[in-house]
């Protein structure tokens, strides 16, 4: 396995540094039904507001329920279905969009089911794994084929797998997968004291 690892200001814990969203996955090998189990308790643990849990994750285990797999796979874009189709296992995020201790709309739903995906993208990281979320699925066709109710909100696909070594990765995607990492400088989207006043480090 190769790293794709985050160059940063100053060192951040590793997982952190080492986590990132690569798309050469190995159809060789399955992820164990402990290692799924460690995933979803990483986001069973994740804070959220009131303690709601707004969280809702359908496992699509193509070792276990390939049915599952396939109405997970049959949601993607064109251009995610290239790469998706070596992955093991998909995850359908879902958010509760009502607060349940008082029946008022969840405002923050979504922000905590975004916490709950990285808290297991860490996991991910930490078991060998990768992990690459994507917003580029139907999400009503989703609804249609898990049967969600019209209360919770598909927020994302993680398509999760073991990466292909380097010489494994096809041609098509290599150069994808070797690009180098970036983001924004820190003074871009971070503020000190006020709108646009970039952070100072």
């Amino acid at each position: 396995m190769f790293e794709k690892k985050a160059q940063t200001r100053v060192p951040i814990n590793e997982l952190l540094a080492r986590r990132w969203s690569g798309r050469g996955f190995d159809p060789s090998r399955q992820i164990s039904r402990q290692h799924i189990t460690a995933l979803l308790e990483a986001a069973r643990w994740t804070p959220s507001c009131y303690g709601e849990e707004p969280w809702r994750y359908i496992v699509c285990d193509k070792a276990t329920n390939e049915t599952a797999w396939r109405n997970a796979f049959v949601c993607f874009g064109q251009g995610n279905q290239i790469w998706a189709v070596n992955t093991p296992l998909f995850l359908l995020a879902v958010s509760n969009t009502i607060l349940e201790n008082n029946g008022l709309a969840n405002q923050w739903g979504k922000y905590d089911t975004g916490a709950a995906s990285m808290s297991l993208c860490i996991q991910a990281t930490e078991l060998g794994l990768m992990v690459h979320q994507m917003g580029g699925f139907d999400a009503e066709m989703a609804r249609q084929k898990f049967n969600i109710p019209d209360q919770y909100d598909p927020m994302s696909m993680l398509a999760i797998g073991y990466q292909l070594p380097l010489e494994s990765i096809p041609e098509e995607l290599r150069a994808r997968e070797m690009s180098d990492r970036r983001r924004n400088p820190l003074t871009e989207n971070f503020f000190e004291g006020e709108w646009g006043v970039g952070f100072r480090y």
